[in-house]
Parts: C-alpha cells; structure tokens; sequence
C-alpha cells in the first residue's frame, strides 16, 4: 500500500469555507482529513501541494514516521498554517491505516475506553434567558443535549465601564440558572477578549457562584505564565488551549498551573498524533480534556475517535451539520440556518452523546466528492472590533 495520490477540496460548511484533504492508495483505499481553517483559506492548497511531496509513495501506515519528517523538515517549528495543513494529512493517514485492516480508528488506539461520546451544543451568543430556555429546550428535544455554550457577554466591553460588563454578565448567568432547568450544564467562552489577567478573574469570578461548566479562554495565548496567574484565586473550571500548537505549550501551561480543562484541537495541532500526547500529559496532570470543535462533520467525526481511547475526555463540543450557522457574540439566538453536505452521513447526537460505529472502519463517515465540488469555496474573514478611541480590540 502506497500514497500514489492527494486531492484538495475547497468547499464549505455552512457559511464558512473548509479545507478537505484526500489521500489515495495504489489499492484503492482513500483516507480524509480537514484542515483547521485559520485564514487566509487558499493558502492551504499550495502548502500542502509541497507536503505532498514528502509522502508521495510512502507507506500510509508509518503514521509518525511521516509526520515527523513533515514536521522536522520545516527547520523552524511550523505555525497555524503549516501545522493545519499537517492535521488534515494526520487525519488521512489514520483513514488509510484503518481501513487497510477494515476497523475503526479507535482499534488502532488501543481500543474504546467508553461506549459513547458526550457533547455540547455551541450557540455561541448570549440570548435572554427566556430565548435561551427556548433554544435549550429545543435542542433538548431533538438531540438530547443537557449542556451548552453561551457567550457571556451581554453588554459591548469596550463601550461601557468594566464594572457593569461584569455585573451585567453576572445577572444574566443568575437569570439563566433561574429561568432553564437545573440540570442543564452551561459554559461561557469569553473568546480571548480580555487584556489583563486581573480583569479576566472578575468576570470569572463573578460567573462563580451560578456554576459554570467552564469559563472559557479570557485571555490572549501567548504568555501562558499569566494562565497560572489567572487560576490563581479563581473559583471556577477555567479552560483553554485552543489558540495552543503543540505537546510543549500544553506542558507549560499545564506546569504553572493555568488550566483545569485544556481545549486542544484536533485540526490545529496536527491531527490525532499530537492530539494523544497533548491527551497524555493532561492526563498526568490530572487535567480532563474538551476538544474545542467548530469544524466541520468530518473534523466532528475524527474527534469521535479520539475522545473513544482517550481516558480523560471529558466533552465534546459539537455543531450539527444542519441548521444555524455559525456566529459568536450578540444577544440573539441566530435565526441563519444552513447545511454541511460533504459528509453523508455525520455523527448525530443521541440523547446527548455521539454513538460509535464499531462496524465502520476508518472514521466511521462516508464523503460526498460531488456536493464538495457544487458547494465550491466561500470567502470568510474575522470581523475586528473597533475601540471608542478607533483602535483595534482582539477578535
């Protein structure tokens, strides 16, 4: 068996432009991948063209043997465009290896450690806590979903006095716990909007006493020291990672003790090979993981096989492939619906959790060249907010 072929498609998820990879063999085998797409999209094509170059003819089945090489022969530890090109090839190389010897991925990584995969439903936004009963109820009804993901954001941060942003998120997570049932689990990602520390602690600490899920990723990623700071007088779940690229930086945000739930991403850190040993050290520090998990259904699918051999998963964000589209921020529950059509048949949420196929080798999921190709790319871009005084803020 050997890599004699890739294919790139541009297509979309919703209203958002995604990256599918395709290897195929010299025996007809083809494994999928996706890429994370950080932007510019369609600087993805080219860089993994020259990727391709180090695999082409190789033996799919030497799977860290191949990205090893695709990661040292960057010289310079690669970045968000170089390690979400190698994620998608990781991912494929997985496919290949366990459809070779017709079983799921999870067998190659020593097997289901549970039966099923809990997740969470993104909204994203921050709506009225009537509306957000509504939407949970909704949600509730049709997928089994008891946790959630809001925004805590209710009133513009820049416009307005940070003690009423604090209170004014504060009264909502009260309003919420009074409004929806008592057992539905309720997380905030506050989208790394926050400068200092301090500021991100209040918020924090102000959600506290309502019982978050999680207060998720206040802050920018690249001191990680003041993740240790951060914790520090914190009396929350406090969870981050997803902006984090590789094992070293979970390592040492996990030494000065900057997370008690890290949020790795499959499509971000370069695939399911560095996805386990990020999982590992977790593990060693006593640290759960929740995959952060925006993508697509085929990103959703190789996730799934992650968190089944992973001992510390604890959940899974989740986006259905039919419905809203993507959005975060605002205090509307977002009306835009729209469908993700390159998987044909995606994980499906059962009583709030994905069920695995053990009878499906690969991932599990069946991809759909034609509507990849009718779809076609769709440009997006982040929207930057402005300051009153006209200077940038963090997206």
């Amino acid at each position: 068996m050997k890599i004699d072929r890739m294919r790139i498609f541009m297509t979309r998820d919703k209203d958002r432009p995604r990256v599918i990879v395709a290897l195929d063999t010299d025996d007809g085998l083809t494994g999928w991948g996706e890429c994370y797409n950080h932007g510019p999209d369609l600087a993805l094509p080219p860089i993994l063209d020259y990727l391709y170059g180090f695999i082409a003819g190789q033996d799919p089945s030497r799977i860290d043997y191949l990205i090893n090489l695709l990661i040292q022969q960057s010289r310079f530890p690669p970045g968000a465009l170089g390690l979400s090109a190698i994620s998608a090839l990781d991912h494929c190389l997985w496919d290949l290896s366990a459809k070779a010897l017709n079983v799921p991925v999870y067998k190659l990584l020593g097997g289901a450690v549970r039966d099923r995969i809990k997740v969470y439903a993104g909204v994203y936004t921050a709506p009225d806590a009537p509306a957000a009963r509504e939407e949970f109820d909704r949600l509730n009804a049709e997928w089994g979903f008891t946790a959630f993901k809001l925004s805590p954001w209710r009133i513009d941060m820049h416009a307005h006095r940070w003690g009423n942003v604090v209170k004014a998120s504060a009264d909502y997570f009260r309003s919420l716990r009074e409004t929806v049932r008592d057992d539905y689990e309720i997380a905030f990602d506050a989208h790394a909007k926050i400068f200092e520390p301090v500021a991100a602690r209040q918020l924090g600490n102000a959600l506290a006493p309502y019982d978050p899920l999680f207060y998720e990723e206040p802050l920018r990623p690249e001191n990680i020291e003041m993740w240790g700071e951060l914790k520090q007088g914190l009396n929350c779940v406090l969870a981050t990672g997803e902006s984090l690229y590789n094992r070293n930086e979970f390592l040492r945000l996990l030494q000065v003790k900057g997370a008690d739930l890290i949020q790795p991403d499959i499509c971000v850190v370069g695939g399911i090979s560095e996805m386990r040993r990020i999982a590992t050290i977790a593990e060693a520090h006593f640290v759960g993981v929740a995959p952060h998990n925006p993508m697509g259904p085929l990103a959703t699918a190789v996730n799934v096989h992650f968190s089944a051999a992973a001992q510390n998963f604890k959940i899974l964000e989740y986006r259905l492939p039919k419905g809203q589209a993507y959005v975060y921020g605002g205090n509307e529950v977002e009306q835009r619906q729209g469908e993700t059509r390159y998987v044909v048949d995606p994980y499906l949420p059962k009583d709030g959790y994905l069920e695995l196929r053990p009878d499906r080798p690969g991932w599990g999921v069946d991809m759909d060249e034609k509507a990849m190709e009718e779809e076609g790319y769709i440009h997006w871009q982040r929207r930057v907010p402005k300051r009153p005084d006209g200077s940038y803020a963090f997206a």
